[in-house]
C-alpha cells in the first residue's frame, strides 16, 4: 500500500462534553467507510474506539484512540478522545497534533462545561474548528436553541451549513444550505444518502440560511467580498474554498448535523471532511523551536525534508512494550529509519510503525509529512519528545497538559511494597503526563494529584492491574505552622556534674516576631565574651532542632528571629553540645511567655461554573470559612474567585461535582499563612496530646 500524500491526508479530532456522542459519531465514521460491517454498541463494550477494559467496564471513553480509513481518495485520520473533565489531558495531547478540531454536541444537552473548556484549547491551539450537533433523532431536541447557545458562547462566526427537516425518534432528513439540497438517509444503511430538491416546506428557511452562510464565508476574504457585492451570491466551489480557507484563519465555525446512531448525515460529513477541511498542506507549516537559541522555525509538510515527528502519546501493552504515537511534521518516517530524540540525544531505531483501526495495527512500510501513526520499541523516548534526523535541532513546542487539582495520599497496603509503587507510578505517567507524584518530607507521604476522583480510580485501579501492587488513600495531612505574637526572653542553662568533667551551657535567648514568610533568623548580641564564639554555631543549631516542633501543635515555628545576648560559661565543662542543650531549653522557656499561635496555610481559588450555581458555590465556600474576593462574567459562566483554608479543600472537588452535576472546573494554588480560629487550634492540641 502507498503512503499517504500530504495533500490526500485529514486529520480530525472528535471532541466534546461526555455523553454527547463521540464514540457513537467514531463507530459510524468507520462503518460507512467501510472499516466495519456492523456498528458496535458501547452497552455491549463493543466499539472500535473504547476497547479497554476499564472502558468497557464504566462505558466511557478514558483514552483517546485513534482510526483511520479512506473517503473519496482521502486518508482521514480521526482520534476519538475522551469526555470526562478528568480526561482533558488525552483531549490536549490529540488535538495538538489533528489540523481540525470536530466539538461534538449533545442536540438536548446544547453548550455544556467541556463544550467550554475544548473550545479554550481550540484557541490555546489555533486549530480549524467545527461543530457536529448529535443525537438529533432523540427526545427533547432543540436545533435552534442548540445554535443559539453556540452563537452566544462562540460568537456569530459559528454558522450552520445543515437544519433538520424533522426533529426527535425518525428523523433522517437534513437540509444543506450549502448544497441547497435536502439530504435523505435511510436508517442504519451506510451509502443510502439520496439527494433531492428543497421541498417547499423548507425552502425560505434554507434560502434564508444560504444567504447568511454565504454573508459569513464573504466577509471573510476580500476578493470573495468583492465577488458577492458584483454577483450578490457566491458558487458552491467558491463558498468551499472560502470555507477551508476561513477554516484556517479561524473566522468561520460550521456546524454539521447528525444522528450518528443510525448514520443520519454520517455520509454527507465525510463529504465535508474531504472537501472543507484542510489537509496538512493547507493548514500550512509547523511553528517549532530552534533547540540551540529557541528561535522560532517554520516546517513545511514535505516528504522529501528533514524528518521531524512528535510523539503525542505513550502506551505500554503487554508483551509489546512501550509504543509511542506520533504524528510526522517534515520527511518520511520507516522501521530502522536513525533518528535523534532532540531532548536527550538519544539515538532512537524505530521498530515496526503501524496506523491504527482502534486497538488493531496496521503495518505500514513508512509514515509521510502530515500522517499519524504508531510506532514501538523506542529505548527512551516518551510523550512530548522530538524525533528527528540528526542535525536537525527543531523540537515541537510540548502539550500543555491542564494542571491536576486533586491531592490524594496514597499508602501501600502491603509493606514492602514503595518501591514497585514508585516504579508503578512513574511507568503510568509516562502513558498519562495530566497527573503529577510528589512526596511531602514533612509527613513521609507520596501525594498524587489527578484531575479528579475517576481519574484517580482509573490510575490506581491501572497501577493494580498493570503492576500487581494495591494502595489505599490516606487522608491528606495539611502543613500548620507555629509563631508568636510578642517579643519575650528567658534563660536556658544546662548544667550535670556527674564525676569527672560536667556538662555546662548557659544561654539568655530573646524571641522577637517577625513579617509572614520571614522563616528565622538567628543572631548574636553577645558581648565581653561571656558566651565564646565557637559555641555559637552550636547555641544556632539547637534553636534550629528547637523550632520543628511547636509548643502547641508539634508543627514547626516560623516567622520568628531569636537572639542570644548574654549566658556564661565554664573553661572545663562547658561543650558544645551542653550549650545546644541550653538552647534549647532557652527557646522552650521563651516561646510559652511569647504568645505562640497556629497558623493555617491559605489557597486562592478560581471557580468558573454556570451562573445558575452560583449561589450554592458561594454558600459552599462560605460554609469552609472561605472569602468571596471577586467575581465576573464570562459568556454564560460565573468566575468566583475566593480564598480558602487549605484543610477545607479535602473534599472541596466533591462537593463542587455534586453542586454542578459536573459542570464547573476550578483551580487553586497556595497563598498565605493566616492565623487559626481557636476550634482549629483545640483539635489540632488534642490531635497532639492523643
Amino acid at each position: 500500500m502507498q503512503p499517504a500524500q500530504p495533500t490526500e491526508i485529514r486529520n480530525i479530532v472528535i471532541t466534546g462534553h461526555a455523553g454527547c456522542g463521540k464514540t457513537i459519531l467514531t463507530e459510524s465514521l468507520a462503518l460507512t467507510m467501510g472499516l466495519i460491517t456492523r456498528a458496535g454498541n458501547i452497552e455491549e463494550g463493543s466499539t472500535l474506539s473504547d476497547y479497554t477494559s476499564d472502558e468497557i467496564a464504566r462505558k466511557h471513553s478514558l483514552n483517546s484512540s485513534l482510526v483511520n480509513g479512506k473517503w473519496n481518495g482521502c486518508k482521514i485520520n480521526i482520534i476519538d478522545t475522551p469526555g470526562l473533565l478528568d480526561f482533558h489531558g488525552d483531549v490536549k495531547a490529540s488535538m495538538r497534533v489533528a489540523d481540525t478540531v470536530l466539538i461534538a454536541v449533545n442536540a438536548s444537552n446544547g453548550v455544556e462545561v467541556g463544550t467550554d473548556a475544548i473550545w479554550d484549547y481550540t484557541k490555546e491551539y489555533y486549530k480549524p474548528t467545527a461543530f457536529v450537533i448529535t443525537k438529533l433523532d432523540a427526545d427533547r431536541t432543540a436545533f435552534s436553541d442548540t445554535i443559539g447557545e453556540l452563537q452566544e458562547h462562540f460568537g456569530h462566526l459559528v454558522t450552520p451549513i445543515q437544519f433538520p427537516a424533522e426533529e426527535g425518534p425518525g428523523h433522517h432528513i437534513l437540509i444543506d444550505v450549502l448544497l441547497m439540497k435536502q439530504l435523505e438517509f435511510s436508517p442504519d444503511s451506510p451509502g443510502n444518502m439520496s439527494v433531492s430538491a428543497i421541498p417547499d416546506l423548507y425552502l425560505k428557511r434554507a434560502e434564508s440560511l444560504h444567504q447568511q452562510l454565504v454573508e459569513a464565508v464573504a466577509e471573510t476574504d476580500e476578493e470573495l467580498m468583492e465577488r458577492f457585492f458584483e454577483e450578490g451570491t457566491l458558487t458552491e466551489d467558491e463558498l468551499r474554498t472560502g470555507i477551508k480557507t476561513a477554516l484556517v484563519s479561524r473566522t468561520f465555525f460550521p456546524v454539521f448535523c447528525t444522528s450518528p446512531l443510525h448514520l443520519i448525515g454520517t455520509e454527507r460529513l465525510l463529504n465535508a471532511v474531504v472537501n472543507l477541511f484542510p489537509s496538512p498542506i493547507e493548514r500550512g507549516p509547523e511553528h517549532s523551536l530552534c533547540r540551540s537559541d529557541d528561535s522560532e522555525q517554520l516546517l513545511e509538510p514535505d516528504p522529501k525534508g528533514a524528518t521531524v515527528a512528535f510523539i503525542f502519546k505513550t502506551m505500554s501493552e503487554p508483551r509489546v512494550g512501550e509504543i509511542s504515537y506520533l504524528r510526522v511534521y517534515s520527511g518520511h518516517l520507516e522501521s530502522g529509519h536513525e533518528l535523534q530524540d532532540v531532548q536527550t540525544g538519544q539515538t532512537e531505531k524505530p521498530g515496526q510503525i503501524f496506523t491504527m483501526v482502534g486497538e488493531k495495527r496496521q503495518p505500514v512500510e513508512s509514515l509521510l509529512a502530515g500522517d499519524i501513526g504508531m510506532v514501538v520499541k523506542l529505548k527512551d523516548a516518551h510523550t512530548n519528545d522530538t524525533l528527528s534526523d540528526k542535525g536537525t535541532n527543531c523540537r515541537i513546542s510540548p502539550i500543555v497538559f491542564p494542571e491536576p487539582v486533586l491531592a490524594t495520599a496514597i499508602v501501600p497496603v502491603a509493606q514492602g511494597d514503595e518501591e514497585k509503587i514508585s516504579s508503578g507510578l512513574h511507568h503510568l505517567h509516562e502513558e498519562d503526563p495530566s497527573f503529577s507524584i510528589g512526596h511531602s518530607v514533612e509527613f513521609n507521604q507520596t501525594i498524587l494529584k489527578t484531575q479528579g476522583e475517576t481519574h484517580l480510580e482509573i490510575i490506581l485501579s491501572r497501577l493494580h492491574e498493570k503492576f500487581n501492587v494495591q494502595v489505599e488513600t490516606a487522608p491528606l495531612r495539611v502543613p500548620y505552622r507555629e509563631t508568636i505574637r510578642v517579643s519575650a526572653s528567658a534563660q536556658g542553662r544546662h548544667k550535670k556534674q556527674s564525676g569527672g568533667r560536667g556538662q555546662y551551657g548557659d544561654v539568655w535567648l530573646r524571641l522577637d516576631p517577625l513579617a509572614r514568610n520571614s522563616g528565622f533568623e538567628f543572631s548574636s548580641e553577645v558581648v565581653g565574651g561571656v558566651v565564646p564564639t565557637r559555641y555559637l554555631p552550636a547555641i544556632e543549631k539547637g534553636l534550629r532542632e528547637a523550632i520543628v516542633s511547636g509548643p502547641l501543635s508539634g508543627y514547626p515555628v516560623v516567622d520568628l528571629k531569636a537572639a542570644v545576648y548574654d549566658g556564661s560559661h565554664h573553661p572545663v565543662d562547658s561543650s558544645e553540645v551542653a550549650f545546644k542543650i541550653a538552647a534549647g531549653l532557652a527557646f522552650r522557656a521563651a516561646i510559652e511567655k511569647a504568645k505562640p499561635m497556629v497558623l493555617e496555610p491559605v489557597v486562592s481559588v478560581e471557580v468558573h461554573a454556570p451562573d445558575q450555581y452560583t449561589g450554592e458555590i458561594v454558600g459552599d465556600i462560605s460554609s469552609r470559612r472561605g472569602k468571596i474576593i471577586g467575581m465576573a462574567a464570562d459568556v454564560r459562566m460565573q468566575i468566583i474567585k475566593a480564598q480558602m483554608p487549605e484543610a477545607a479543600m479535602h473534599d472541596f472537588h466533591h462537593s463542587l461535582t455534586r453542586l454542578t452535576q459536573s459542570r464547573a472546573r476550578y483551580s487553586y494554588n497556595f497563598s498565605h499563612y493566616e492565623e487559626a480560629p481557636m476550634e482549629v487550634v483545640q483539635q489540632l492540641i488534642a490531635d497532639k496530646e492523643g
